[in-house]
């Protein structure tokens, strides 16, 4: 494989921006991603961004369309990183789990995880019900890596990309893919900051309000 290549599906979950930075940063990292949205995908796009289709699809460097269960990522024998299903909704959960692969989307995830490739899914629910916890353990036992987009605040996002960000990088690192600027925990300056950067993204409640 003379170029690496990683796999981006995304599904009805809110939080597009997810894939779409992904795109964004694969492009930048020079990593050939194949691009595959499911139809709630779409309308998800529809309804969060204000790209159209074809603005999305000219993020990727190929795209796939839901229904080609005979593309190329279809098949172990087609070599890649692996997937980041990004956002990753709970019936592509449940579809991945159980093996039950209605699309092409979920038909790559699957081969990702028979070739033993890294399956990352950035699965956007809340709260989770007992099904959707069971489908999250069993895509771990098969060795796929549940990584919700969950926010951290000790780097002090300024931001919505900011946050977005971290978490997509945190994802990334799964495939050894890197994100130059992503803020990464140290242990060092925890006391001592500047007073400019001192005070956190959510001011603190105050005595009396």
């Amino acid at each position: 494989m003379s170029r690496d290549r990683l796999i981006v599906g995304i599904t009805g979950a809110t939080g597009i921006i997810y894939g779409v930075r992904a795109l964004q940063a694969l492009r930048d990292a020079g990593v050939e991603s194949h691009l595959v949205v499911s139809k709630a995908g779409e309308m998800t796009r529809d309804y969060e961004t204000d790209l159209s289709r074809q603005d999305l699809m000219d993020m990727a460097d190929v795209v796939h369309p839901i229904g080609d269960v005979g593309a190329s990522i279809a098949s172990g024998s087609f070599r890649t990183l692996g997937m980041l299903v990004a956002p990753c909704s709970v019936r592509t959960l449940a579809e991945v789990a159980t093996g039950v692969t209605t699309t092409l989307l979920t038909r790559a995830a699957d081969a990702c995880l028979k070739e033993r490739r890294r399956l990352v899914m950035m699965v956007r629910e809340a709260p989770l019900s007992l099904i959707h916890i069971r489908n999250m353990a069993a895509v771990t036992e098969m060795g796929g890596i549940i990584h919700p987009p969950v926010p951290a605040f000790y780097t002090h996002p300024r931001s919505v990309e900011d946050i977005v960000d971290h978490a997509l990088g945190r994802a990334l690192d799964c495939f050894g893919i890197e994100m130059p600027d992503m803020p990464r925990w140290t242990g060092e300056n925890r006391r001592g900051r500047d007073a400019a950067d001192a005070s956190p993204v959510i001011p603190l409640r105050q005595d009396g309000q």
